[in-house]
């Protein structure tokens, strides 16, 4: 996968970005365990750390707490880990036909300029969506 070298605002974008792929897909989650609330706040810390409403330590924290849906908080420590983000959110798509719709609805919500830094080579999809 090709490194991301991101300016703040991409890298803010991205956070944003992640925490929507993780929340599109979060019920899911909810339905098996509806009382832990590590995903959710994850993806809220994902957000408030873009809005610079708390620091990259506390979205970090966040992210530990709940590691599958706190890749998006945790793309406030490295951008990185957005793709992660999407990766589980099309896994908890389960079917091959649902992952492919959950991969198109992730990339045309990714500004054009940050795609090749999260969708290129392999992985899931290999970044063909469009």
């Amino acid at each position: 996968m090709k490194r991301l070298t991101l300016d703040n605002d991409d890298h803010q974008i991205l956070a944003l970005w992640a925490a929507d792929c993780a929340e599109h897909v979060l019920r899911s989650f909810e339905e098996h365990a509806p009382v832990d609330t590590r995903p959710r706040r994850a993806i809220a810390a994902a957000r408030a750390w873009a809005q610079g409403g708390i620091g990259v330590s506390e979205a970090r924290a966040a992210a530990f707490a709940a590691h599958a849906a706190g890749h998006a908080a945790a793309t406030a420590h490295v951008a990185d880990h957005a793709r992660h983000a999407a990766s589980y959110a099309v896994t908890a798509a389960c079917s091959d036909a649902a992952g492919e719709g959950e991969r198109h609805w992730q990339l045309h919500r990714l500004p054009r300029h940050l795609r090749p830094g999260v969708f290129s080579g392999g992985g899931n999809n290999g970044g063909r969506a469009e």
